[in-house]
C-alpha cells in the first residue's frame, strides 16, 4: 500500500515538472516572438529621421553648406526635406564663381554674374537679416517651373552681416536696361545684337509679366502681392521671355524714396512713379497695388520714358508717366500719341494696338483701385492683341481714323 502511494506521488511530481517546463518554454517563445516582432511606429519614425538626415547630408556633402559647423541662419531659409530644396552654397564657391567678386562681373549694384559647374547665375549680396524675408514658397514645388518667375537657386547664409541669394541668370538683363539706356554699361552681359526692343518683343514682355501677376494673384493660395513691380525687377532670358524677380527683399521704403525729390539726379526715386496712391498715402496693400505698378511698366514699354521725368525748362514740375498718358488720351490729336511713343520703334508698330495698350495702361493706373482691371483680364486682353497682330514686325503705322483715343468707359479695359 505504501509503495502505491509513493508511486502516485512520484508520478504527480514528474507530471508537474513536465507542465512547468512546458510553461517556461511557452513563455520563452512568446518573449522571443515579441522581440522579433517589428515596431511599425518606431520604423516609420526612424525612416523619417533617415530621410531628413539624408537630405541634410546630401546638401552638406555636395558643398552646399554656407558656414562651417554652425547652424545659425538655417531658420531663415526654412529648409525642408522636399523636392526643390534650395541649395546652400559656400562663400568659397561664390568667390570662385565670380572671380572673387571681380568688378568685371558686376551686373549692377550688389548683383554679380557668376558661373559654377557650367551654370550661369546671378548672385545678389543682401543683409543676413533680410534672408528671412524671401518668400520661399514662390520657389518650391511647381513654382520654380513657372516660365515667368525668376528662379531662386540657393542661398549662402554667413555668420556675418552679409549673405547672398543665388538666382537664375537672365542672359538679356533687365527690362530697365533696354528701355532706359543701361545697355551701354552692361554690353558684356547682353547676348542680343539689337540695341532696342522690337514691337513684337514689347508686346510679348507685357503679356509675360501679366501672366506672372495672374499666377501670384489668382492661382497661388494664399495669393501673393509683389509690391515692387518695376522695369528693374523684370528680367529677360535669351529668348526675351520676361521673368518677374525680387520677391520679398525690397531694400528701400516709401520714406526712403521721398528723401530725394530731384528725380533727374536720383534715378532711384523713379520708384515713386510705380506706387499706387492708396499705398503711397495710406499704406493700403492689395493686388491692385501691383496692377498700378504694372500699368506704369506698360507705359514705359510703349514710350521708352521713365516713370517720372523733369521737363527741359528749368523750374518745371516733375511729370508722372501715369498722369501724362491721361492728358494724351483725352486729346483728339493723334499726333500726341505718336510723338509720345518710343522713338526707337520708328514707324514699326501698329497704332491701333498701341492705342489699345495705352488705354489698358490708363485703366491700370486709375486712382480708384476698384476701377483697375485684374491680372486675368489683362492677360486675356493682351493675348487677344498678340493673336491679332501680324507676323511681320517691319510694318508701317496702321491706324483707324475714326477710333477715339479714349474709351467711352474709363473703367473698362476690354476695349
Amino acid at each position: 500500500m505504501w509503495n502505491v502511494v509513493v508511486y502516485i506521488a512520484l508520478t504527480i511530481a514528474i507530471f508537474g515538472a513536465i507542465i512547468a517546463v512546458a510553461a517556461a518554454a511557452v513563455v520563452f517563445v512568446i518573449r522571443l516572438k515579441r522581440k522579433e516582432k517589428p515596431n511599425l511606429s518606431s520604423i516609420d519614425s526612424d525612416m523619417e529621421l533617415q530621410q531628413l538626415g539624408f537630405s541634410v547630408r546630401t546638401a552638406a556633402s555636395d558643398k552646399k553648406v554656407s558656414f562651417e559647423g554652425s547652424q545659425e541662419g538655417l531658420d531663415h531659409v526654412h529648409l525642408t526635406p522636399r523636392k526643390g530644396l534650395l541649395e546652400l552654397y559656400t562663400i568659397e564657391e561664390l568667390k570662385k564663381a565670380t572671380e572673387d567678386f571681380n568688378p568685371g562681373n558686376q551686373i549692377e549694384g550688389k548683383v554679380y554674374h557668376g558661373r559654377l559647374n557650367g551654370k550661369n547665375m546671378a548672385i545678389k549680396l543682401i543683409k543676413t537679416e533680410h534672408v528671412s524675408n524671401v518668400e520661399v514658397r514662390l520657389f518650391s514645388d511647381a513654382t520654380p517651373q513657372h516660365p515667368n518667375i525668376i528662379r531662386l537657386l540657393g542661398t549662402c547664409v554667413t555668420e556675418g552681416s552679409s549673405s547672398f541669394l543665388v538666382f537664375e541668370y537672365a542672359k538679356n538683363g533687365s527690362l530697365k536696361d533696354w528701355l532706359h539706356g543701361g545697355l551701354a554699361m552692361k554690353n558684356q552681359f547682353i547676348a542680343s545684337c539689337y540695341c532696342f526692343l522690337t514691337w513684337k518683343q514689347r508686346l510679348r514682355i507685357s503679356r509675360d509679366v501679366a501672366v506672372a501677376l495672374q499666377y501670384m494673384h489668382q492661382v497661388m493660395n494664399p495669393s501673393y502681392i509683389h509690391r515692387n513691380i518695376k522695369s528693374k525687377n523684370i528680367f529677360l532670358d535669351e529668348d526675351f521671355n520676361a521673368k518677374v524677380g525680387d520677391f520679398g527683399i525690397r531694400n528701400s521704403s516709401v520714406e526712403d524714396e521721398t528723401k530725394y525729390p530731384d528725380v533727374s539726379t536720383n534715378p532711384a526715386t523713379w520708384n515713386l512713379g510705380y506706387l499706387a496712391p492708396e499705398y503711397l498715402h495710406q499704406g493700403v496693400v492689395s493686388p491692385a497695388v501691383d496692377i498700378f505698378a504694372y500699368g506704369v511698366v506698360l507705359l514705359e514699354i510703349l514710350s521708352g520714358k521713365t516713370p517720372i521725368t523733369r521737363p527741359d525748362n528749368k523750374g518745371g514740375t516733375n511729370v508722372w508717366l501715369s498722369e501724362k498718358i491721361k492728358a494724351i488720351l483725352v486729346s483728339e490729336n493723334k499726333d500726341e500719341l505718336r510723338q509720345w511713343m518710343d522713338c526707337a520703334l520708328g514707324e514699326n508698330y501698329w497704332f491701333d494696338t498701341a492705342l489699345t495698350m495705352a488705354n489698358l495702361a490708363r485703366a491700370c493706373t486709375e486712382e480708384d483701385p476698384c476701377l483697375r482691371p485684374n491680372a486675368g483680364e489683362i492677360v486675356e486682353k493682351l493675348s487677344r492683341l498678340m493673336d491679332e497682330s501680324p507676323e511681320d514686325e517691319h510694318m508701317l503705322i496702321c491706324e483707324s481714323s475714326c477710333k477715339p483715343l479714349v474709351n467711352s468707359s474709363t473703367n473698362n479695359s476690354s476695349e
